[in-house]
């Protein structure tokens, strides 16, 4: 029994969704931008191997949301009066 992927289909979400994913991407590219800047006033190098991993997954969770988004279409809000 084969099953097929269906990653390719098209998927809608709302305005307000897409707006808040969006946030979330800015504060994400945001916080790795900060975080990476700190690192050259880090002595530890344990500290410095971590404040790495965590602006790695700061980018990587940025990028997984883009593609995200990139893959859904936006929802048109419905008309406020009935037609």
């Amino acid at each position: 029994m084969a099953l097929s992927c269906t990653t390719q289909e098209g998927f809608e979400i709302s305005p307000r969704f897409r707006q808040t994913v969006e946030e979330r991407i800015a504060r994400l590219e945001r916080d790795a931008d900060s975080d990476e800047a700190k690192l050259d006033r880090l002595d530890d190098i344990d500290h410095i191997r971590r404040q790495m991993r965590l602006v790695a997954v700061q980018r990587a969770e940025a990028l997984r949301m883009r593609l995200f988004l990139d893959r859904a279409k936006t929802r048109l809000p419905r008309p406020l009066i009935e037609i």
